[in-house]
């Protein structure tokens, strides 16, 4: 899966949480979840279980209190996916 795809997956999983609208726009590889898009801790939460469910992954801990940016997400989901 290439870069585009993997951000376009996320898009709309983070779209609902996202605060900021603009920042979604421009969603990429350094966009913060909760500098940018304003995406509140709890929230956060909903984001990993969502990315769980649209990738078919389990995200552990650890990997969770990591993945704050698009790209550590990115990271992480593509690990996972390697794993399976």
């Amino acid at each position: 899966m290439t870069n585009e795809e993997l951000i376009a997956k996320l898009k709309p999983i983070v779209a609902s949480y996202a605060q900021d609208k603009a920042a979604l726009e421009k969603i990429d590889k350094d966009t913060d979840f909760i500098k940018d898009l304003k995406i509140n801790s709890a929230n956060l939460v909903d984001v990993v279980l969502d990315v769980e469910e649209e990738f078919d992954i389990v995200i552990d801990n650890t990997s969770m209190e990591k993945m704050l940016s698009v790209g550590a997400a990115m990271d992480i989901i593509e690990a996972k996916l390697q794993e399976k």
